[in-house]
């Protein structure tokens, strides 16, 4: 026996190195993306702007249920910022992405000003592809929000010179808004290949890095709102379409898909803008959603707002309102578009031109079908008469026309306005797939953020003792 547990002890002596050696190369190894029931694809769509109100009255004006809507996972979402304040786009965004709460205007900072690493970057850093996909320029405050580090959303040279050197892999949607105009130049030198209009996208190759931007760019660098688009123009379901083409690999991706615009439309009270491209950013969603069935047990897609706006209250329906809404469907473009080619003031346009263009807006052959009141008709010539905003981004839809237009046709379909800013009413979460359960209750958007890189599995890294700004590049 003796000699027994000698050879025995001498085995364990070989083993016990050979064991500890392997246990700790392991532990060096980063994990697999999926490892250990985690998601291995991973979509966060963010509907800028998009409060519960707007989800419901984008399905009553669809005239069928959204896609989100039928995750089988709901959340509520408090979303304001870490003063208590009503959040802005780039404290919200910077919630979600790095789950920690911080001031207005702040991109990838604490209230501490402290950068905090951002769910984008610790799925980089884990060896997943990374995409970020919006309606509006890539380095609006929403999308920055998962690569920037900067105190203030407007510095957009930082930001678009944070954006080439993310090492992320695809890049979607708008342009970018970059004064000095060298970013653009700085991205292609690290590897990021640039892609116009359709025929480009989807030339792209799979696993190819791109910053893939639309045909036709407005307001910004913006894509056109969904009822201004045209046939040529990239939609954001085929943005985040071909995306999945180019990300899908054996260790995962995480993807951002924003609908910018809707926020602009609610700014400007245009209700069948805001639910067109509520409608359109649905369809992105359902891409995702299909992909999450192919893929059982191991994609997780994620519906959520940064904040509602406008202050959309739905009013009880009645015969007329349900009436209106059906010529609510008709609007042939955005109530800025409609305004921004109307002759008026010192133009020399007149006030009697305005319901006959307003008809034909609709499809209609004659102004009495609007139904518009002796007193509403007082109230549009009063903005018809008040100065168009100057030039710049986000300024036509404080038009004081469209506003007026977009309030009166709203209300004449059961949508009231109250606002033309952000609120602090809660949002929406929806979930489907792996971990879903994890995001039902309700919750505020930094502790949604916390929960996402649960999810997956990711461990943020110590944030640095205070915040250095680099030099301008």
């Amino acid at each position: 026996m003796s000699v027994i547990r000698a050879r025995r002890a001498a085995r364990a002596a070989v083993l016990a190195p050979l064991v500890l050696a392997a246990v700790l190369l392991l532990a060096l190894v980063p994990a697999r993306a999926g490892a250990g029931g985690a998601p291995r694809f991973v979509f966060l769509f963010i509907g800028d702007g998009m409060g519960v109100a707007q989800r419901m009255a984008a399905a009553r004006w669809k005239g069928a249920p959204l896609a989100m809507d039928g995750f089988p996972v709901h959340g509520l979402t408090t979303t304001a910022a870490a003063d208590g304040s009503v959040t802005d786009s780039a404290a919200a965004a910077t919630a979600l992405a790095t789950g920690v709460r911080t001031l207005p205007g702040r991109l990838g900072l604490g209230p501490d000003l402290r950068p905090r690493p951002t769910v984008a970057e610790l799925a980089r850093d884990r060896g997943m592809r990374v995409g970020i996909v919006t309606s509006v320029s890539v380095d609006h405050a929403t999308p920055a929000g998962f690569y920037a580090h900067v105190p203030e959303r407007g510095m957009y040279h930082e930001v678009a010179h944070a954006l080439a050197a993310s090492g992320f892999d695809y890049f979607a949607g708008g342009g970018l808004r970059d004064p000095r105009g060298d970013a653009l130049e700085r991205a292609r030198a690290g590897g990021l290949a640039l892609a116009a209009g359709r025929q480009a996208l989807e030339a792209l190759r799979p696993g190819q890095r791109a910053l893939a931007v639309g045909d036709r760019l407005c307001d910004g660098q913006a894509l056109p709102y969904a009822l201004d688009a045209t046939a040529r123009d990239v939609t954001l379901a085929e943005f985040t379409a071909r995306g999945i083409a180019l990300l899908d690999n054996p260790r995962g991706f995480f993807m951002m898909v924003e609908g910018g615009r809707i926020d602009w439309a609610c700014h400007g009270n245009d209700a069948a803008a805001a639910l067109a491209d509520v409608v359109a950013f649905d369809a992105a969603v359902a891409v995702a959603a299909r992909f999450a069935a192919a893929r059982p047990g191991q994609a997780l897609v994620l519906v959520t707002a940064d904040h509602e706006c406008g202050g959309l209250v739905l009013v009880p329906p009645d015969a007329r309102s349900a009436a209106f809404l059906d010529i609510l469907r008709r609007q042939g473009m955005s109530l800025q578009r409609f305004v921004a080619g109307l002759a008026r003031g010192p133009e020399g346009g007149r006030f009697e031109e305005l319901a006959p263009r307003l008809a034909g807006l609709f499809g209609l052959e004659t102004p009495a079908a609007l139904g518009l009141e002796p007193e509403e008709l007082e109230a549009l010539r009063a903005a018809w008469a008040k100065p168009r905003p100057g030039p710049g981004p986000g300024r036509a839809e404080g038009d004081p026309l469209a506003v007026a237009l977009g309030r009166l046709l709203g209300r004449k379909a059961g949508l009231e306005w109250t606002s033309r800013g952000h609120t602090g009413v809660p949002v929406s979460t929806s979930a489907l797939g792996a971990g879903q359960e994890r995001f039902a209750g309700s919750f505020d958007n930094g502790e949604l953020g916390r929960r996402i890189q649960e999810v997956m599995g990711l461990a943020p890294a110590a944030a640095p003792a205070a915040l250095a700004l680099p030099a301008a590049p």
